[in-house]
């Protein structure tokens, strides 16, 4: 396993990052806890959840992941002591008032819930999953504060937010004395690449690390017309990926003939390419089985030249930093 820091901080982790959010709905109990120690196995020690994960169809059984790893974590044998665990906090968990954003009281609620869900004492990494445009800064950074000085969380994070949302909650965290944010968790792909706009560069300034999810945007970049043809395509679910695919199928297919030209998996060669990008600490990948986990792994073994990754910006142009992606 390959490490690195998280942002500015000194905190070390795997630069393959496991995604729970399959846990409950899609992965049951036994076999999230299976996979949890193969990620172990494997030295990743970087794991990413939510408050709001393992919500069924109806939207309840929420907080369901949550418990699922913390009755992992309370199997012992050093796991939690193992493990950068990232949650989130701004989800609906409830239908009263002060059960979802970001308010001072939201916060203090949710990140006690989180912590016995997950059956540990503190949060290494608390992500806002969302911006809240009704609350200040100043409100959103005091309630940090606090449990930071409480030792419940460790370090904030962001996910989702648009670059001048970082840029707001850092000069204000400046102003407080605050460390502030440390990483944003973006929507990041080959084929979703809007975030080199404005979000890469003010990651950039402020010594952020990028944790992109979706890696392989629902499969299509994982050889899903491969698949097709061998008639083992997962299509649960798949309207989005389906009409995506419509739209991006001969890049996909010129993507796919590249992949195979470099011996490579296509699942790896999209793992491979954020890797590679400026600023991305560890792209989230969320297994349902063993074997999904161990595939995943062989991504950092492969190592993509300048000829390559030209190919890559031909078949998925990419952008420049705003205003000149746009602008003279």
């Amino acid at each position: 396993m390959e490490y690195t820091h998280l942002g500015r901080t000194g905190l070390t982790v795997s630069r393959l990052c496991l995604g729970t959010m399959n846990f409950g709905p899609h992965t049951e109990e036994a076999e999230a806890h299976r996979l949890m120690d193969a990620a172990h196995e494997h030295g990743i020690n970087f794991f990413d959840t939510a408050n709001t994960y393992g919500r069924d169809r109806e939207g309840r059984l929420r907080g369901r992941t949550e418990e699922i790893i913390g009755r992992w974590f309370a199997k012992g044998g050093g796991r939690r002591e193992r493990t950068v665990l990232a949650t989130k906090v701004y989800g609906d968990m409830g239908d009263w008032p002060n059960e979802s954003r970001l308010s001072a009281v939201a916060v203090r609620k949710a990140v006690e819930a989180s912590l016995r869900r997950l059956q540990t004492d503190h949060i290494d990494l608390y992500q806002m999953h969302h911006i809240d445009r009704a609350t200040p800064w100043e409100e959103i950074w005091q309630a940090m504060e606090v449990l930071v000085a409480q030792g419940k969380i460790v370090y904030v994070g962001s996910s989702n937010f648009a670059g001048w949302h970082i840029a707001q909650a850092q000069e204000t965290a400046r102003a407080r004395h605050f460390l502030g944010l440390v990483s944003e968790q973006s929507l990041y792909n080959l084929l979703d690449r809007a975030v080199e706009l404005e979000v890469v560069p003010a990651l950039q300034h402020y010594g952020l690390g990028l944790i992109p999810w979706s890696p392989l945007r629902s499969g299509l970049l994982g050889g899903v017309l491969r698949k097709e043809r061998e008639g083992t395509r997962d299509r649960s679910g798949m309207a989005l990926a389906n009409e995506l695919l419509a739209k991006h199928r001969d890049r996909i297919q010129a993507y796919e003939d590249l992949a195979a030209e470099l011996g490579a998996d296509p699942a790896d060669l999209a793992l491979a390419w954020l890797l590679s990008r400026p600023v991305v600490t560890a792209p989230i990948i969320g297994p349902r089985t063993r074997a999904h986990l161990d595939a995943a792994v062989g991504a950092l073994d492969l190592k993509l030249d300048q000829k390559t990754l030209d190919h890559l910006d031909e078949l998925f142009p990419g952008h420049r930093p705003a205003p000149e992606d746009y602008a003279w």
